[in-house]
């Protein structure tokens, strides 16, 4: 596959320029042309940059892993303590920024091009990628670049825009999508030539490209559920008008175009293995959190009898020769020193479960899973956004269900988790004197597991709900550094800090006196 990559200059000199190379790792390329942005055909970039989306969504987040309980760093390597003591700075983890905003321009250029020549499709998809890299920015670092950027040397030093109005806009910008996708020019088989190969997620179907267009926008009126200037009685009604629905099961947004071992998916090559052969790095780094899966199979996910964790984590092997696993999961302590062999990386689940590669280096890749879409339709449900339809409790149920599935378990061990947590107020909506936000929530947290950490971490952030049960020694909630109580970072943060870039290039226009743990972004207002 060819791929596609934007040269990465400060927010303010976001240029586009593309380059096109074949190499047998896919996620890296080179320049050998300087092809430039007059030349590049604009529907080449489209599945180049789904595929950066994907690797985005499944490496970028590690850190938010740790955060949410559901990784820790393994014992056998050396403190991460920018990580695990919130004591961080202007770079930390600036692939989030970088990498968002220039997928985001990559689609900007899609955009106009496609826009130019009247493929309806390539426009569509564009925005809507294009929209949620944005939404992802926004949720990081409040208020960013968004009106003036993408410009280029017309405007090398872009304002900051208010977060809720970026969000605004993202939201007309969807409605454009999903207008493209329903006008006659999407069935243009000859502008939209190619839609069904360059289109690695759906092929070309403007249907779930609607559903996937909708659900976005059903996670930005979540989100900003409660924010002063949302019209969210008429936003739902947008959706409900156009007819097109949510993602659900059988249009879930995986991605798979034909990663094999030298092409590996990004999830496995980043935390599993290289098209090399050998252990990634950051596999070998990283264990499953002690908040998850416990130290003797009494973790969080056991205490409610989930079997996903065994589709989440693998048990740590006793020995090689032959491989035999122990017989409980072991996590370890967020931010736990190294040096202790019990808590050797060796002597630890991994993070590899089969729910998440079932196919190895060749499984799908995720963008958005249908169980994160029944938890939002469920708070809108909730929250009497949306009126008709399932009931609460049904599509709790059905957003189990659907992480069951994605994960590869049965319909009927759905079922017998749903019964056994019956009255549980985690699991169940209807439990006596639960708060079904509280279950929604919650729910999202035991299914987006390495999946979607960012939502996850927009929940707590937003809602300031408290995870799980209080098994002995546990706290409520993800769990805090150990490093929380001498620094008096008790709280996890919640952004991150403007690049050193932005300081550096556009000084004018960067926010500044920015706070780790008070500066909230505009939805955090609970």
């Amino acid at each position: 596959m060819k791929s596609i990559k934007v040269l990465l200059a400060p927010i303010g000199l976001l240029m586009i320029t593309v380059f096109f190379g074949c190499s047998k790792n896919e996620f890296t390329n080179t320049n050998p042309n300087g092809i430039t942005s007059s030349t590049v055909d604009y529907k080449a970039v489209l599945p180049a940059q789904i595929q950066r989306e994907v690797l985005s969504i499944a490496a970028d987040y590690k850190f938010l892993q740790t955060w949410m309980g559901f990784w820790s760093r393994s014992g056998s390597f050396q403190s991460v303590t920018d990580e695990e003591s919130y004591d961080f700075q202007n770079n930390f983890n600036v692939q989030v920024w970088n990498n968002n905003y220039s997928i985001a321009t990559n689609f900007d250029f899609v955009i106009n091009k496609a826009k130019e020549n009247g493929a309806a499709k390539y426009e569509a998809i564009s925005r809507i990628i294009k929209a949620q890299n944005m939404q992802t920015i926004v949720d990081v670092y409040g208020d960013v670049p968004y009106f003036g950027a993408f410009k280029g040397n017309a405007n090398r030093t872009p304002k900051y825009d208010n977060g809720k109005d970026i969000y605004i806009d993202l939201l007309r910008q969807l409605d454009t999508a999903i207008t493209l996708m329903q006008s006659p020019a999407a069935s243009d088989a000859v502008a939209n030539s190619n839609i069904e190969t360059n289109d690695i997620a759906y092929k070309g179907n403007a249907a779930n490209w609607v559903r996937y267009a909708n659900t976005l926008k059903l996670r930005l009126l979540i989100h900003a559920y409660a924010v002063p200037g949302f019209d969210l009685t008429g936003e739902f009604a947008k959706i409900a008008a156009n007819n097109g629905g949510f993602i659900d099961t059988l249009s879930e947004a995986a991605v798979n175009p034909g990663y094999s071992a030298t092409k590996p998916n990004p999830y496995y090559r980043t935390f599993v293995q290289t098209e090399a052969g050998i252990l990634a790095g950051l596999g070998n780094q990283y264990r499953a959190s002690k908040y998850a899966v416990g130290t003797s199979n009494d973790g969080y996910y056991q205490l409610r009898n989930d079997p996903r964790v065994d589709r989440f984590y693998v048990k740590p092997i006793l020995t090689n020769n032959p491989l035999v696993y122990a017989p409980n999961h072991r996590g370890i302590a967020f931010g736990e020193v190294s040096g202790n062999t019990a808590n050797a990386g060796s002597l630890l689940s991994t993070i590899n479960g089969p729910g998440l590669v079932p196919d190895g280096a060749a499984s799908r890749a995720w963008l958005i899973t249908a169980a994160e879409s029944f938890f939002l339709q469920a708070e809108a449900r909730q929250r009497n956004y949306i009126t008709t339809g399932s009931t609460v409790d049904a599509l709790v149920k059905a957003g189990i269900r659907s992480s069951f599935q994605f994960l590869g378990l049965t319909s009927s061990a759905a079922t017998a988790y749903i019964n056994i947590n019956a009255g549980k107020p985690d699991v169940d909506v209807l439990a006596a004197g639960a708060d079904p936000i509280y279950t929604i929530v919650s729910q999202k947290w035991f299914a987006l597991n390495s999946i979607a950490a960012l939502e996850v971490w927009t929940d707590y952030r937003r809602t300031d709900i408290n995870y799980g049960g209080t098994p002995a020694g546990y706290l409520v909630g993800p769990p805090r550094s150990v490093f929380s109580a001498a620094s008096m970072n008790s709280k996890i943060p919640v952004r991150l800090f403007y690049p050193q870039t932005e300081f550096s290039f556009n000084a004018a226009n960067v926010p500044q006196n920015i706070d780790r743990f008070t500066s909230r972004i505009f939805w955090d207002i609970n």
